[in-house]
C-alpha cells in the first residue's frame, strides 16, 4: 500500500517534488524533454490544486562537486517549455539551506542534489535541509526510486510522502505483475 495524490491536501502547501531530469542536453540545450514530459501531469496536478511545488532532481555524477557543466540551469528552460509557465531556479552548492521564495502556483527547481558531498550517502541532515523546503514530499522518480539517497529516501522519512502520478503508474503496473499475473506466464 502507498499513497497517492489522491490522498494528500496539497492546497497551500509547498510541495517537494523528486523528479527525473537527468535529460540529455548539447550545448546547454535539452535534446530531448521525454523525462519531463513525464512529469508534467504530477506537477500540473499540484500546481492546479493549490500548491508551491519545488523540484528536487539530480544531473549525471558531479560526485559532490559543483560542475557547472552539470548544472540543471540550461534544463529550467525545458521544464518552463513543457509546462508552459514560468520556472525559478534556485541556484546552491547545498552547503547550507538555500532561501527559496514560493508561493502557491510557483514553480521552482533547484541544482542538482548530487552537489552535495553525502546526497548519494543517504546523509539525514542533508535530507533534513531538503525537507525543510516544504510541508509534503512527493516522489515521481521512478528510475532513481531504488537509490536510497537523501532526496529519495531520507526526506521520505521526514515529511508525509506520497507517490506522484508516474510511480503510482509503475507501482500499480508492478503489483499487477507481481502479484495478480494474467495466467499463463512466461
Amino acid at each position: 500500500a502507498f499513497r497517492t495524490l489522491n490522498d494528500a491536501d496539497v492546497k497551500g502547501k509547498r510541495v517537494v517534488l523528486r523528479v527525473d531530469l537527468n535529460v540529455p542536453v548539447a550545448d546547454g540545450v535539452v535534446t530531448d524533454a521525454t523525462r519531463i514530459e513525464r512529469v508534467a501531469p504530477t506537477i500540473k496536478e499540484l500546481l492546479d490544486k493549490g500548491a508551491a511545488v519545488i523540484l528536487l532532481a539530480h544531473f549525471e555524477r558531479p560526485k559532490g562537486k559543483v560542475v557547472p557543466e552539470m548544472s540543471l540551469k540550461p534544463v529550467a528552460a525545458a521544464v518552463e517549455k513543457v509546462m508552459g509557465r514560468p520556472v525559478k531556479f534556485v541556484f546552491t552548492d547545498w552547503r547550507e539551506t538555500p532561501k527559496v521564495e514560493a508561493k502557491p502556483g510557483d514553480l521552482v527547481l533547484m541544482e542538482n542534489t548530487r552537489y552535495h558531498p553525502l546526497e548519494e550517502k543517504n546523509d539525514t541532515d542533508f535530507a533534513k535541509m531538503l525537507a525543510s523546503l516544504g510541508d509534503i514530499y512527493v516522489n515521481d522518480a521512478f528510475s532513481a526510486a531504488h537509490r536510497a539517497h537523501s532526496s529519495t529516501e531520507g526526506i521520505a522519512r521526514l515529511l508525509p510522502a506520497y507517490a506522484g502520478r508516474g510511480m503510482e503508474a509503475e507501482l500499480k503496473a508492478l503489483q499487477s505483475a507481481l502479484e495478480h499475473p494474467q495466467r499463463p506466464v512466461v
